[in-house]
């Protein structure tokens, strides 16, 4: 996943009350009641988002927990015989099994999936799944671009002496794109929410509002700030955003962005995948291997854990070994 989930500050509700019913619970006919009869899902699924909404969580991460505890309520509604804790326990187990052979899941989303169903069943105060221990999650680390090909894929957006008016705005505007998430190190929603009255082109500084609403300055350099300007300067607008879909006059989404980038990496030859959270790691790779500070970069990439920035900044083979030679001449 490209975004930082921090899934060890899940909201949790206090453990004084354990399950209000001894289970199983039977109906006045004597059968024992399935456990999605008795508790109200619905009801906790609902009260459970709007607590991860004030807790300022960001809107893809509520997304994600969101699609992840709907897709397992509906697996218990397909499920029969779940009356107890025991058979729940079971249920989920075979859900676990279901994504790893028939979806072909991760197991880094394996483990997202463990701790997200737990947390919000404790939310609502239910321990079914207290003997469960969450999976180890696998730190397959990012790929990067090389200096040259974050030049190739920049220089890709070049504006031809031919192209019309808004043909121009639309390569510079995917250029400055470009720019941006590699000179700053943004996040793609980060990155479609800025906001023009933001730059300070004196300082070379964004003001940016990124995960949980919380605010950092973040850096970008000459060239970037020519593009900037040049590009403000050929737009000529008052517009609130600094990226907008021309078309229909509002702010691009980060799919468009990331279908742009794909096309501008083909076009400039590089057959790495590129995302714009490669871009993003590309840029605190360059940084760490030019000898900037990982609390620095940490800083400009607005982690809150150290442990999540030096995941991103994995330094590749070729300089580890460089380092090595180094340090035994």
């Amino acid at each position: 996943m490209n975004e930082d989930f921090e899934i060890d500050q899940l909201p949790t509700k206090s453990k004084m009350a354990l399950v209000e019913y001894k289970l199983p619970v039977y109906d006045k006919k004597g059968n024992k009641k399935n456990i999605i009869d008795i508790f109200d899902f619905q009801d906790m699924m609902e009260e459970y988002f709007i607590e991860l909404e004030i807790r300022n969580y960001s809107q893809a991460t509520i997304k994600t927990y969101t699609s992840i505890v709907k897709t397992f309520h509906e697996h218990l509604l397909n499920e029969k015989d779940v009356y107890d804790e025991r058979r729940f326990l079971r249920s989920f187990k075979k859900y676990i099994q279901h994504l790893k052979r028939d979806k072909h899941v991760t197991q880094n989303y394996i483990y997202l999936v463990t701790v997200v169903v737990k947390k919000f069943l404790e939310f609502s105060r239910l321990y079914f799944l207290d003997e469960i221990k969450a999976p180890k999650r696998t730190k397959s680390l990012p790929k990067s671009l090389n200096e040259n090909e974050v030049r190739k894929l920049i220089n890709a957006c070049e504006v031809d002496e031919y192209d019309n008016l808004n043909k121009q705005i639309v390569k510079l505007r995917n250029k400055l794109i470009l720019a941006l998430l590699y000179s700053s190190g943004l996040r793609i929603s980060e990155l479609v929410n800025l906001i023009t009255k933001d730059i300070d082109f004196d300082e070379r500084t964004i003001r940016i509002r990124g995960k949980g609403d919380k605010d950092r300055i973040v850096l970008f350099d000459e060239k970037t700030k020519e593009v900037i300007e040049e590009y403000l300067k050929l737009r000529d607008s008052n517009e609130e955003y600094l990226f907008l879909n021309s078309k229909i006059n509002k702010p691009l989404t980060p799919r468009y962005i990331q279908l742009m980038i794909k096309r501008y990496a083909e076009t400039a030859g590089i057959r790495k995948k590129v995302t714009p959270h490669i871009l993003r790691h590309s840029f605190a790779t360059h940084l760490l291997k030019n000898g900037v500070d990982i609390r620095v970069i940490q800083q400009l990439l607005g982690h809150s854990n150290l442990s999540t920035t030096q995941i991103y900044t994995s330094v590749d083979m070729d300089t580890l070994k460089t380092m090595y030679d180094k340090a035994k001449m």
